[in-house]
This record gives C-alpha cells, sequence and structure tokens, in this order.
C-alpha cells in the first residue's frame, strides 16, 4: 500500500511548490495535483507543513571504540534518534586497527554492527597507517563496496595522526581512485605539547580542553591541509570546522579556485566555550568534543559561512557518551572520552536558529541538512530531493510545532544533552524511510534492520 502526503509544501533547495507526494515500494512516484492514486492509498493530510528530503547526517560515530570505552548509542539506538529528527540517512566512520595490515576487518566489523539500523547508512573510512597495501585496499573499497571518501587526521597523534609526507601520498592516491579525502584539522604536535604544559600547570579539569586546543591550531591545520591537497590537485572535504581560523582558510582558498567543502555541526552554531568553565565536571565534560565549542565570536562567522556557501554542510559528529564514561578523565582533561550526542536535534536547531531568525531561507534549510551532502558524496538525486524516482525518505516539518529539548525526553542513548531545556519551533511530525513510516506525532515506529546498506559511486576527476 502506498502513501501519500497531501495538501503540503514541497521544499527542495532549488525551489519550493504545493504538491501532493505519492509514494510506493520505497520511491517516489507522483509529485502533484489532483493525482491519480490506487484507492487502498493511505492519504495523510499534512497542510500547513513542509515536505522536504529526509535529513543526510554525513559525520556520525555510532558505538565507536573511543579512549578506553564505546560510543553510547549503537546502529539501532543512534539511527532511531535520527529518525525522530527527521534525518532518514549517515554516514558513520570506520576505524582500522592502527597496528592491523589490513582494512578489512573493520569494514566487515561495522557492516555487521551496521545491520540493525533503522534508517539507510553508508560508510567513510579511516585512514589510521599509510602502505602500499593500505593503498591498495583503498582502491577495491572504492572500486566494489561503495566508499568514496577516506578520513585523514592532522590531531592525535600516536594513534590517528598521519605526518605531512604521509598525508601527501594518500591525497594523492585518493584522487587517482576516484575517492575524495576528509581531514580532521588541528595540529596535533601543538595539542600534545599544550596538553603536557596545563598538566605540568595543575589545570585538569575540562576547561583544559578548549585551552589545548585554541582556534589557530585549528586554522592552522585546514590551511595546510587544503595546501597539501591542491599540490596534487585533489578535492578534500573538511569536517566540523568550528571557527574563524578555518573558516578564512576555506575561504582564501574557494576564491583561489581550490576545490575544498566545508562542514560545520549544531552545537558550534549555539554553544559557547563557557561551559568549559561551569565548576559542575558533569556539565562541563558532557561538551567535551574536538575540536571544541568556540569563543561567541566565531558564531556569527559561521553563520555567515552557511549563508555565503563556504560552508556547505551541517553535520553532528554525533558520538555521544554517558556522565559515567565521561567520568574518566576527572582528574585529566585529556582522557576525557570525546564526543557529544546530537543526531536527533541538528534539524531543529538550525530549523530554529537559521531559518526563524531570517538568517536562512527553507531551501538553504534542504541545502545544508539533506541536499549539499548527497551531491558532494555522490548519492543525489537518490538521495536529498524530493522528485519522482528518488528514495522515499522524507520528512514532513512543521513550522509552528514546538518542544524543548531534554535528556529526559529524547531518544539517543546518552543521559546529557548539550542543548538541554532550548525550546525550539519547528518540528518533525512524520518521517518516512523508503515510504514507511519510522516516526509519527513523537511516536517513534522504527524497527531493527530496515536500513539498507547505500553504495557512492566513485569521483571522475577531469
Amino acid at each position: 500500500m502506498g502513501i501519500c502526503l497531501k495538501g503540503g509544501m514541497v521544499v527542495n533547495a532549488d525551489r519550493s511548490f504545493y504538491a501532493d507526494v505519492y509514494c510506493e515500494n520505497g520511491i517516489i512516484q507522483l509529485i502533484g495535483q489532483n493525482l491519480d492514486i490506487p484507492s487502498d492509498t493511505k492519504v495523510i493530510d499534512v497542510r500547513g507543513t513542509f515536505i522536504m528530503p529526509g535529513g543526510l547526517d554525513p559525520h556520525t560515530h555510532m558505538q565507536l571504540p573511543s579512549m578506553g570505552t564505546v560510543s553510547s548509542d549503537d546502529f539501532f539506538s543512534g539511527t532511531s534518534a535520527a529518525a525522530a529528527g527527521g534525518t532518514t540517512m549517515i554516514i558513520d566512520y570506520v576505524v582500522p586497527d592502527k597496528n592491523d595490515a589490513s582494512m578489512f576487518p573493520a569494514y566487515y566489523e561495522w557492516r555487521e554492527r551496521a545491520q540493525k539500523s533503522a534508517i539507510d547508512y553508508s560508510f567513510h573510512m579511516n585512514i589510521t597507517s599509510w602502505s602500499d597495501k593500505i593503498a591498495a585496499e583503498m582502491k577495491q573499497l572504492t572500486d566494489n563496496e561503495g566508499i568514496n571518501t577516506y578520513k585523514f587526521f592532522l590531531s592525535a597523534k600516536g594513534s590517528l595522526m598521519l605526518a605531512d609526507e604521509k598525508l601527501i601520498l594518500g591525497f594523492e592516491h585518493c584522487r587517482k581512485i576516484g575517492a575524495m579525502p576528509e581531514v580532521h584539522a588541528e595540529n596535533g604536535d601543538m595539542i600534545e605539547f599544550m596538553q603536557h604544559k596545563l598538566l605540568e600547570q595543575g589545570i585538569i579539569d575540562p576547561v583544559g580542553h578548549p585551552l589545548s586546543r585554541p582556534p589557530k591550531v585549528e586554522g592552522e591545520a585546514t590551511a595546510r591541509a587544503i595546501m597539501l591537497a591542491s599540490m596534487v590537485d585533489c578535492p578534500i572535504y573538511i569536517v566540523h570546522m568550528s571557527c574563524k581560523d578555518s573558516v578564512s582558510a576555506v575561504r582564501r582558498a574557494q576564491a583561489a579556485g581550490i576545490k575544498v567543502f566545508g562542514e560545520t555541526c549544531p552545537g558550534y552554531l549555539v554553544i559557547d566555550e563557557s561551559v568549559y568553565s561551569n565548576p559542575d565536571f558533569t556539565f562541563a565534560a558532557a561538551h567535551v568534543m574536538s575540536p571544541p565549542y568556540r569563543a561567541k565570536e566565531h558564531q556569527n562567522t559561521l553563520w555567515n559561512a552557511l549563508h555565503a556557501k563556504t560552508i556547505s554542510v551541517v553535520a553532528t559528529d554525533h558520538c555521544p557518551f554517558n556522565n559515567n564514561q565521561k567520568a574518566l578523565g576527572k582528574n585529566d582533561f585529556t582522557k576525557i572520552p570525546n564526543g557529544c550526542g546530537t543526531v536527533e536535534n541538528r534539524l531543529e536547531i538550525l530549523w530554529h536558529f537559521g531559518v526563524n531568525t531570517g538568517r536562512l531561507s527553507a531551501n538553504e534549510f534542504v541545502a545544508l541538512t539533506s541536499a549539499n551532502a548527497a551531491q558532494i558524496f555522490n548519492i543525489y538525486p537518490k538521495k536529498g530531493r524530493i522528485e519522482v524516482g528518488a528514495d522515499a525518505d522524507i520528512v514532513v516539518w512543521d513550522p509552528k510545532k514546538e518542544k524543548t529539548i531534554s535528556a529526559k525526553t529524547h531518544h539517543m542513548n546518552v543521559d546529557f544533552s548539550v542543548f538541554e531545556g532550548i525550546t525550539v519551533k519547528g518540528c518533525p511530525v512524520y518521517t518516512l524511510s523508503h515510504g514507511k513510516i519510522v516516526y509519527e506525532n513523537g511516536q517513534l515506529c522504527t524497527q531493527k534492520g530496515d536500513g539498507q546498506y547505500v553504495k557512492r559511486l566513485k569521483y571522475t576527476f577531469k
């Protein structure tokens, strides 16, 4: 039986128009007025709402082993929470063992974990070491498994960080095989230096976290990564940009004609670094993520970068840890597991603080939450667009609906919300994944294993 969404306004990244949308067999089949649909169709009156492409969150870490523990959302709880927030696809990161000679064991492990996903999913692959074998496996993963992005770290010295000479080889190889590098851009050498210095001074509390990785550390690494990629003529994607310094580096590169894509996260747009000075360890530690939240002055720059299209994507870097997990760093801020849980609130925060304030149009909202990511990661218009033939991944958005965000009521498996107490106006009322309702008026209807693995086509570089 098909579903017809009747009476709403279709909002794509490029235009908006009133139309009914009929979905059957997981696909959008018809769009228009007075549709000729089967008599047994489930018709849903959505007058007064927007019919938009389901969100695509290209930066999540479900059940990620990290810093002696594992992030608290697994692929079912995390994707269910995503669906409750209007997101219908995630792209998660596979993290191979640095000391393993092959990336395939980690890839198969992530594929197994993700079998329980409630919505569609795909993967990026972290590059944690470099060798001819890794290079050969990258080609296999791109050709056969649909992975067209590889993440490189300029931070995390001693674990994930690669030296510049390895980055150059990795970036060049990405271009050769039709893939794109992503980078976590913070200067790992300077972070390690600052961490030791702060600990020697007796600074062990969460306030040491932002002090050890100031904005210039991010700005320098962003500029360096872009330069290295440009020297081998390879497009590059900068994840979770948080500050003026990285925005300036990306803006300069784009103005020079260099192909670079920027991403930020909702928390950076509304939360500032004062959270780390809170005397309550639990509160301060719950906000520890990297890069850290910045001084309020950086927020306007990020909003302007969204409007100017310097930054193309708002993702989450969803990587939640419960308060008892965060307490692993009670006596040493460098041991606090890094990450926050935001996959459920991404769209609500961006709509409330972006669209409702006039910073963004509804069309720009769609671009930032789904269409741009679908295009950048080569799955458009299968994802990221309401059009005939696209996957029926849809969020029905009520711009007048209000809710107050709280850990007591959210669906993420974490006991803290960085957006606690914020009342937002504009929320999903229906989320459809492949034409099946997975969220309806406050009720989750997700089922384990309904999500499908999405292979992404390799890039064709001139």
